[in-house]
């Protein structure tokens, strides 16, 4: 089928800046459309690039108009992976519901057909704290999602760019964004060539010991994606295929996501403690290979004021090339 012709007919409670009628959107009532209640599932998975209904956060979207499109989501109170950070939930599940976003939107509203597939060029996240607080219920959100940059090529779309901001209870606690290529099935084989799946399982490097979790802010070994290597910051991506939410279906290469772990993962090393990150702004440079070591690098950035947060570049190569690249936001080391 075409995937744009999903969509749940109903109407879905919008920020409050655009239920006042700011931008001119149609006005809805929190409580449901016209008296009905409002009825609450997740989007199908295959919109979102997911194998498991658990790890899809998005739940309806609704266009305001040419360019901009609210987005349902909620996180839950606590997820096995994405877990709570000083009482707040993690700035990564906003990474993910804005990746999941923009994938959306690319089926549904641009109508990419299923089995296409994204590469995503870059990913920036900024949270703020005070409204991401876990509460006694998961987190109800809403997304403005501003697309712009659409190209399109031979009348499909090519790529776009998505500016998010996520709402909860009518206030601010998260923006962010990024771009997003899409590619048709033959043109992704030819471009991944031998790393290609046809059939059977990648190729995968050894897995390789972890860092003590208490080192990287994690409290499971499973979770950790470093390996020490015997450097002062500095390790070797630790690739788990076995992992239920970095690795949610089979792919020929490393998910973004286990990249954006290992840069939070490497600044909390850096810094020598735990903290609930700010701000990260990540690039994606290169595919990076499931059966070749790649090398991850940390450095402190200097702070340009003496109330600044603390800044870490955290860099990936691999066979000398770079590959990814982000620099992590964190609140100021306490005194």
């Amino acid at each position: 089928m075409s995937a744009s012709t999903f969509h749940i007919d109903r109407a879905i409670a919008l920020p409050a800046h655009a239920e006042h009628g700011k931008h001119g959107t149609t006005v809805y009532v929190n409580g449901g459309f016209l008296g009905r209640p409002r009825l609450t599932t997740t989007v199908p998975k295959e919109f979102v690039h997911r194998a498991s209904v658990s790890e899809v956060m998005l739940t309806d979207w609704a266009r305001i108009d040419n360019e901009r499109y609210c987005v349902a989501a909620q996180w839950p109170r606590g997820h096995s992976f994405f877990a709570g950070v000083e009482g707040c939930h993690d700035p990564l599940i906003a990474a993910e519901t804005i990746r999941q976003s923009g994938v959306l939107l690319a089926h549904t509203a641009f109508g990419v057909p299923l089995g296409h597939h994204f590469a995503v060029g870059d990913l920036d996240v900024h949270v703020h704290p005070q409204h991401t607080r876990i509460d006694w219920t998961p987190a109800t959100l809403e997304l403005i999602v501003t697309c712009s940059q659409v190209k399109r090529r031979a009348g499909a779309l090519a790529g776009f760019r998505i500016a998010v901001e996520i709402y909860r209870d009518g206030h601010l606690a998260a923006t962010g964004g990024g771009s997003l290529t899409s590619i048709a099935p033959k043109v992704y084989q030819r471009l991944r060539g031998h790393h290609f799946l046809t059939e059977g399982r990648p190729e995968v490097i050894a897995l390789t010991a972890p860092e003590p979790p208490q080192t990287v802010g994690r409290t499971s070994p499973t979770d950790v994606v470093l390996s020490p290597i015997g450097e002062p910051h500095r390790w070797q991506l630790r690739v788990d295929t076995r992992h239920p939410v970095l690795f949610d279906h089979m792919v020929d290469h490393v998910p973004g996501m286990l990249l954006l772990e290992a840069a939070r993962q490497a600044t909390v090393a850096v810094r020598g403690q735990a903290a609930l990150p700010l701000d990260m702004t990540s690039e994606f440079l290169r595919y990076v290979e499931l059966d070749r070591p790649c090398l991850i690098e940390a450095s402190a950035l200097p702070a340009p004021g003496p109330d600044s947060s603390d800044r870490v570049l955290v860099t990936a190569h691999q066979e000398g090339t770079p590959v990814f690249r982000s620099t992590v936001t964190m609140a100021p080391t306490a005194a």
